[in-house]
Parts: structure tokens; sequence; C-alpha cells
């Protein structure tokens, strides 16, 4: 709240800021409204002022809560009774009914087997498709290691002639030494 600084004279001849002219005209309107307003009591119409009032009220209170509750529910219940009374008034219209629930119960017990059926069928494409998976894997794999085994069997092949043949070389030359 932003203050004013302008200065003005009074009555009495002394001067004021403007923020102090608001809190006297507010504490004057203020005091008025007290001494206009009816006191004002904590306690409400339906409450009394004294303890055994109070007492009395909380008493009172106690016992309809629940009596108006059970009223309720037993508004409840007979509306409901009556409701089912006019509805299976007649065998027909009681056969009509429990032909009703079974075409209810038959469309939610066809609607599960078809979520069954879906569900199941999804499953099984699922694994198929994780066993071709599986099998491509392991024929790729075992492919990739029989070539590398053929390779390694064929440089081991090369490798023991050259060896071999050095170590024929190494014997003729220390027999060659050797006589």
């Amino acid at each position: 709240m932003a203050t004013t600084t302008s200065k003005t004279t009074t009555a009495t001849g002394t001067r004021r800021s403007a923020s102090a002219r608001k809190s006297t005209a507010t504490r004057k309107t203020t005091s008025t409204a007290r001494k206009t307003a009816p006191t004002a009591s904590p306690t409400t119409s339906t409450q009394s002022k004294t303890t055994v009032g109070q007492v009395t009220y909380l008493a009172e209170r106690a016992v309809l809560v629940p009596v108006g509750a059970s009223l309720l529910v037993r508004d409840d219940l007979v509306s409901t009774v009556r409701g089912i009374v006019t509805k299976y008034r007649t065998r027909a219209s009681i056969e009509r009914e429990l032909k009703r629930y079974e075409r209810r119960g038959a469309s939610a017990r066809n609607r599960f087997e078809r979520q069954v059926r879906r569900q199941r069928t999804k499953f099984e494409r699922e694994l198929r498709q994780r066993r071709t998976r599986v099998e491509r894997t392991v024929k790729q794999n075992r492919r990739r290691l029989e070539r590398e085994v053929r390779q390694v069997r064929r440089d081991f092949e090369k490798q023991s002639g050259v060896v071999s043949s050095r170590v024929e070389k190494l014997v003729s030359e220390a027999q060659g030494l050797i006589s």
C-alpha cells in the first residue's frame, strides 16, 4: 500500500500526513461499526448459551442423527422393494428379465472367450517368432564356427607342413655334419 506524503492542516491547526488521516478514518468507522452492530455471540440460533442448553442440544443431536439416517435408509429400501415388485409383478415379466440376464451373461462370456483366444493367438505368434529368431541365430553361429574351424585346420596343416619340412632339413644337415 503506497502512502502519500502530502500534508494537510486539521481543525486544531496541526499538520498530519495522508497515511495518518487514513488510519484515523479507519479507526473511526471501525469504532462506529462496533457501536451500531449488535453483539455477536459464539453460539448459533440452535444452540443455547448455557451449559445445560448445550448439553441438551448435543443429546438431541446424538439421538436425531441416527434416527434421520435410519429413516433415509428405510425410504431407499422401500423404494427399491417397490421397484422390484412393479418390475416382477407377473410370471411373464420375471421370465423376460431372466432371459435378459441370460443374454447379458452369454454376451459377457463370449466377449471373455474372444479376448482369451486373441491373447492366446498373440502369445503363440510371439513364441513362434522368438523360436524362429533363436533357431536362425543358432544356425548362423554354427556355420560361422564350422567355417572358422576349417580355416584353423587348414592353417594348422600348412604350418605343420612347413615345420616338418624344416625339421627334415635340419635332420639332413645334422646328418651331413655328423658323417
